[in-house]
């Protein structure tokens, strides 16, 4: 079943600003949330509809790759999106939504942990990944070593010594929230705050862990193995959701970011999805014809030059350039005939030059002449 647009979803148009698509996703989340439906299927996927449609537009650089490819910008090759995302990744985003609070539903409900406890969450990593044309053209697989925030193997990552050193905070009954009612002319009011003894985790820890000193973290170095698809191109980002740095306390790991650079190769010129390369021949081959090996991204390839070829005429190799990403069309590559003139000749090919110099072949004829090198470039891009 094919997904719906986000900006459907959360029935905003394409140019809403920030503020706009947190207010939609607001009222979407008290309207579904799952303590106000019980039980009620159809709301709970309406409510983790809505949170998706948020986690891709409230990020700039997630809600750009979607504009411009839609949900293959997050399903493809294992980038971005959140078609996995669980009640905890949901939850998690309610601090910034309604103002570090957890579930809106707390102070009317029981207030369980799973919505008052506040869930850590690990800062994103950039990386550069470098590529060549053959690469970029083709796509790769690139498994690249990562320096990051791993868990504590010592304690799990719950940064108590052992599990004698980590008791259920006693202010708040390991909800990660306290609760306080006031009196007021309107009535008793009930309002939660984070709890200030154990910060929201709902845990107090009597020992840390010798390892990580009780933050349930420690650097380490992991092996990632990227996807990157075909035609991607120099200062793309992609993005790998939970491959950034962890989080303590079984927290929601960050994303791993990765930013393409290309390989300037030696022959080959790469324009959008076109390859251009030059090619030089000598004046006798230009006005004879010959035929010519040139490399292309896929190897070798022999093209003809016919006989009387003008300098700047361009050839076109159909569908040898690189693809568009997530699409199966693929540009053409270009070669650019340059006929080449010594800066240097000998005193036997002065005589010959000097012989030919004055037949009437080898005298300008702009009138017969092929279009101009400008005219041709303007006809094949039209």
């Amino acid at each position: 079943m094919a997904k719906r647009d986000y900006y459907d979803i959360l029935g905003i148009s394409r140019s809403a600003e920030a503020s706009e698509i947190k207010s939609a996703y607001r009222k979407l989340a008290i309207k579904y949330h799952p303590d106000k439906n019980p039980d009620d299927k159809e709301a709970e996927d309406k409510f983790k509809e809505a949170a998706e449609a948020y986690e891709i537009l409230s990020n700039s650089e997630k809600r750009q790759r979607y504009d411009q490819f839609g949900h293959s910008a997050n399903s493809a090759s294992g980038f971005g999106g959140s078609g996995g995302m669980n009640m905890d990744d949901i939850f998690s985003q309610f601090g910034d939504i309604f103002g570090g609070g957890g579930s809106p539903f707390d102070s009317f409900f029981g207030g369980g942990s799973r919505g008052g406890r506040r869930v850590q969450r690990g800062t994103n990593l950039r990386i550069k990944v470098k590529l060549t044309l053959e690469e970029v053209a083709k796509g790769v697989e690139k498994k690249v070593k990562v320096n990051k925030q791993i868990h504590c193997h010592t304690c799990d990552g719950t940064g108590a010594k052992d599990k004698s050193s980590s008791k259920t905070c006693g202010t708040c009954g390991g909800s990660g929230t306290v609760r306080r009612v006031t009196n007021t002319i309107l009535g008793q009011m009930q309002t939660s705050s984070t709890c200030p003894t154990c910060n929201g985790e709902g845990v107090e820890i009597t020992s840390k862990c010798n390892t990580c000193h009780g933050d349930g973290l420690v650097r380490g170095e992991e092996t990632i193995s990227i996807n990157i698809p075909a035609g991607v191109s120099e200062g793309m980002q992609l993005s790998m959701s939970g491959k950034g740095n962890s989080a303590a306390r079984g927290g929601i790991p960050g994303d791993l970011i990765i930013l393409v650079e290309e390989i300037p190769h030696e022959s080959l010129k790469r324009d959008g999805v076109n390859v251009i390369y030059d090619l030089y021949i000598n004046f006798a081959d230009a006005a004879l014809g010959t035929t010519v090996e040139i490399p292309t991204i896929d190897g070798k390839a022999k093209i003809k030059i016919d006989a009387g070829t003008q300098g700047g005429k361009i050839l076109r190799l159909k569908g040898k350039g690189v693809p568009e990403v997530n699409s199966y069309h693929k540009g053409d590559q270009l070669v650019y005939v340059n006929v080449w003139t010594p800066k240097a000749v000998s005193a036997e090919e002065r005589t010959l030059l000097e012989k030919l110099k004055g037949s009437a072949n080898f005298k300008p004829q702009p009138g017969k002449s092929e279009k101009s090198f400008f005219e041709r470039i303007k006809e094949y891009f039209e």
